[in-house]
């Protein structure tokens, strides 16, 4: 069956440049030409691109092109390497999430009655940075993002972090290895702040949960198509 770059196109809902760049990186296979040089694709230039289009929102567009890559450089161990990874990966972020429940629960108890009271002086930003295990300036990107607000001390105007500032700091710091973003990070901060709530962590963490589970939906249903597309390149039709 002929097709034309606007047929594939349509049926994928993208443009037609869009078919021809991923045409160059791979994701479809090789494409023969007519004599005068236009590109005679079919359907399995179609089946190529929907499952790309599969891939990528589970796998990431990155992954998915290089899955599609290696499948049509003969390379199917590289294919299932980089699959292989993807959900390894995705495995370690659930793993983080546990973690992040685990430990934030218990970081968020300690202040469900108040501030606690801590032996030593207030922690400077590089006292904290090293206590957090992350950099100064990380430190500052969170204050310019008002996360977190430490207090300037009269006349030096350094920054000092109190109880607080040092529960918001670890918390950030654990939600952010578990790659949440700052607008999921803030109201888990304003509702310990104002209320010394625990609702908003628990609705951060089942978005993070929620997420994962449709990824892995995702990897699943492309997975599924691309064993098609595998199988259909191993037994072509006669």
């Amino acid at each position: 069956m002929g097709l034309r770059p606007v047929d594939l196109a349509r049926r994928a809902g993208i443009s037609t440049q869009l078919v021809r760049n991923y045409e160059d990186v791979g994701i479809l296979p090789a494409v023969p030409r007519t004599e005068s040089g236009y590109r005679q694709y079919d359907d399995v230039h179609l089946r190529a691109l929907l499952t790309y289009r599969a891939l990528a929102p589970g796998f990431g567009r990155e992954t998915a092109t290089a899955i599609m890559a290696a499948v049509h450089a003969d390379d199917q161990a590289l294919a299932f390497r980089l699959i292989d990874a993807s959900h390894a990966a995705l495995h370690e972020q659930r793993l983080a999430t546990d973690a992040a429940s685990e430990a934030l629960g218990t970081a968020a108890e300690e202040f469900l009655d108040g501030p606690p009271v801590i032996n030593g002086p207030e922690l400077l930003v590089g006292e904290l940075a090293a206590h957090l295990g992350v950099r100064t300036s990380t430190l500052r990107v969170w204050e310019s993002a008002r996360l977190l607000m430490p207090v300037r001390e009269a006349g030096t105007k350094y920054r000092r972090y109190g109880p607080v500032q040092v529960r918001d700091a670890r918390i950030i710091a654990m939600l952010r290895r578990g790659r949440y973003g700052f607008e999921q990070i803030r109201p888990v901060l304003d509702g310990l702040r104002k209320a010394g709530s625990t609702e908003a962590l628990r609705a951060a963490l089942a978005e993070r949960r929620a997420a994962h589970d449709g990824r892995t939906r995702m990897m699943l249903h492309s997975a599924a198509m691309l064993h098609e597309y595998l199988t259909s390149r191993e037994s072509p039709a006669e």
